[in-house]
């Protein structure tokens, strides 16, 4: 048998992990592997690709990125605007499937998160060999309790929490990080108590800005003099608005700027220096965690299991310590977010965290 993997979206620590475990996994089995370039683009004729031996991933764990490419632009974006499914056109998804008829392949991992996914269930839905591998350092895929990737930014953001605490204590000043999760508090929970935070802005939970200024006046009323901060990408200011930038480049929209717009309102209250720090893409790079490796490595192999089986349309899922699968259909837009009255959020109020509600 022969079967493909392509990476799709954007880029994931772990992402060559899961190459490394499709490639070991279907070379135990005498398949062969051959890895599309730069997502779906791949497909299109005259086809761009790669085979895989297990030689070609000798060291690749240890790697960020993934050696396939990948992007989320192109002919077989799935959302458009602020979340819109846009289907792939009928022509584009012939092309690519005489591609996939040309070479052989019985089968398609698709590794990306919910636009990905989306778009591998409508060539699912066509008759194509779908099997999903969930991927998104956001960690907000309903059906699946942690992706890969996700480990390796909560650490990033954490490493730049116990920098931000010595200049912050140097200066006595508060100090705002601004993390990615787009629409889930995930990376900002974990990160901020992680990192020692004493202030987490969450998109699931309205904050008041004067509430955190009060909460920071306190503070410094019994010899704290200096307050970090962190806000989720995707946390709503005091009237509902979710900050975004305004050049998407034609794809799903992007957010960014939040953390801005809360220092200096926060400056304004307490009437102490603040200053603002984004971590944005340094959370997508570098090297995984082991964590992610492990778990990158275990979701590569189930997926070739589910190939062997031939149990298409599903995608690979964590649960409870382990790892199997669920269908495609019950994964893709249904979002997990942060529960305010969850088990996490209630340890970090216990520890004296301020969520600003």
């Amino acid at each position: 048998m022969r079967i493909g993997i392509l990476n799709s979206g954007g880029d994931c620590p772990g992402l060559n992990a899961v190459i490394h475990g499709v490639v070991g996994a279907a070379s135990n089995l005498g398949w062969e592997v051959i890895g599309f370039k730069d997502g779906f683009e791949g497909l299109l004729p005259p086809g761009d690709f790669t085979v895989l031996r297990p030689q070609d991933t000798i060291g690749i764990l240890k790697l960020g990125g993934t050696i396939l490419g990948t992007t989320n632009k192109g002919h077989f974006a799935a959302k458009v605007g602020k979340g819109d499914i846009a289907e792939v056109p009928a022509e584009i998804v012939a092309k690519a499937k005489r591609t996939l008829d040309q070479l052989g392949i019985g089968a398609l991992v698709v590794v990306g998160g919910d636009g990905s996914l989306t778009t591998g269930l409508q060539l699912y839905r066509e008759g194509w060999p779908i099997i999903g591998v969930p991927k998104t350092i956001d960690n907000d895929l309903q059906a699946t309790a942690m992706t890969f990737g996700f480990d390796s930014a909560v650490s990033t953001v954490v490493d730049g929490l116990d920098r931000l605490h010595t200049t912050a204590e140097s200066h006595k000043r508060v100090m705002v990080l601004e993390v990615m999760g787009r629409h889930a508090g995930w990376i900002a929970l974990w990160g901020g108590i992680a990192g020692g935070a004493q202030v987490i802005l969450l998109p699931e939970i309205p904050f008041s800005t004067e509430k955190v200024a009060e909460f920071i006046k306190e503070r410094d009323a019994q010899g704290h003099h200096s307050t970090l901060v962190v806000v989720a990408e995707g946390a709503k200011l005091p009237d509902g608005e979710i900050v975004t930038i305004a050049d998407n480049a034609g794809g799903e929209v992007r957010l960014g700027g939040v953390g801005e717009i809360v220092a200096k309102r926060l400056e304004q209250l307490t009437g102490k220096e603040t200053r603002a720090c984004t971590l944005g893409h340094l959370q997508r790079g570098g090297a995984p965690t082991a964590l992610d490796r492990i778990l990158g490595t275990r979701f590569g192999v189930m997926a070739v299991k589910l190939a062997s089986e031939g149990r298409f349309g599903r995608m690979v899922s964590y649960q409870a310590y382990h790892v199997d699968s669920v269908p495609i259909e019950e994964a893709v837009n249904q979002l997990r977010l942060v529960s305010p009255d969850g088990e996490m959020v209630a340890a970090a109020k216990a520890v004296g965290i301020c969520l600003g509600d």
